[in-house]
């Protein structure tokens, strides 16, 4: 047995089907189907049964897919590990976050890091937070951004990012010339949800007391689209201030405070406190808590200013 056998095996069990697993490892089936006998044969069992066109894990499949899984993790640990002995970052830095965090908070992140660590290729897992962070338990990937709080004894979280949630509306909607709003006010305007994640659960919180007023024109799956459908005038819809920034120093949308709904999305680093991680997410995770330090003592200054 070799990893290269652990690799096929694994992303048949994903695929559910030699020749599809054949198409992503660039091998034939025939080679495939030879090296999950040459698996067969020395573990003793039958790992895969037929179901029509597709094939299934045995029990015995089941049980090698978990090992696999792991040793194929610890192979690119210690590579990593054994590769990471130089004094500057290098190799791949795996992070995982969700598309609003990807777009709207780790570009200017990523900009500064590459230009201290030329050396470092960023790989992007892009999910739900409580995806990324089942990743991140495995060890598949090094560090998460997520949205707070998180419950994970066997992580380590640093808060790093915090804003509060506002309404967007058009330029042309009779809400934008106000100061604040109040949800009473929006449960009577048609609304943009978004499909999942945290903020679909914030509006199903905060607006269950309208819920058999409530005109929902749109649930749409990205914050981008949200933003466009919101200018076009089709709706209003709830958001981190942050994310719609420049449309809102652009004019295309307007940002209102909403007097009676203090929420705030906070985002937070997160990794795995057991594990000794590479030089390349070592210097990321410095750089962020960096970063969330400036922009804390510039908040305390804003705020000693008002004062």
């Amino acid at each position: 047995m070799d990893f290269d056998h652990l690799i096929t095996f694994v992303e048949i069990a994903k695929q559910g089907s030699f020749s599809r697993a054949g198409q992503k490892v660039y091998r034939s089936q025939p080679a495939v189907s030879a090296q999950v006998r040459q698996l067969e044969q020395e573990y003793g069992q039958k790992l895969f049964d037929r179901v029509g066109k597709s094939v299934r894990l045995t029990v015995a499949g089941e049980t090698l897919l978990e090992y696999a899984r792991k040793l194929l993790t610890l192979r690119d640990e210690s590579l990593r590990a054994v590769a990471d002995q130089s004094a500057t970052p290098h190799g791949t830095l795996a992070i995982g976050a969700n598309e609003a965090t990807c777009l709207y908070v780790l570009p200017d992140i990523f900009a500064e890091y590459s230009r201290r660590n030329p050396g470092v290729q960023i790989s992007i897992y892009r999910n739900f937070s409580h995806k990324v962070i089942e990743k991140v338990e495995s060890g598949v990937v090094d560090v998460g951004i997520v949205t707070l709080p998180v419950k994970a004894p066997s992580l380590k979280v640093y808060p790093i990012f915090r804003d509060r949630l506002v309404l967007m509306v058009s330029p042309s909607n009779p809400l934008a010339s106000l100061k604040s709003v109040t949800t009473a006010q929006i449960a009577e305007q048609s609304v943009i949800f978004p499909k999942t994640g945290f903020m679909r659960q914030v509006f199903d919180k905060q607006f269950r007391p309208y819920r058999s007023q409530l005109r929902v024109v749109m649930e749409l799956p990205s914050v981008g689209m949200i933003k466009q459908f919101v200018a076009a005038g089709l709706g209003v819809s709830i958001i981190s201030g942050s994310f719609a920034r420049n449309e809102a120093r652009a004019g295309l949308v307007k940002l209102i405070p909403i007097s009676d709904m203090e929420v705030w999305r906070e985002l937070g680093l997160v990794y795995r406190r057991d594990r000794t991680l590479p030089r390349s997410a070592s210097a990321f995770i410095a750089l962020v808590r960096e970063g969330a330090g400036a922009a804390a003592k510039e908040a305390e200054g804003r705020a000693a200013r008002r004062r």
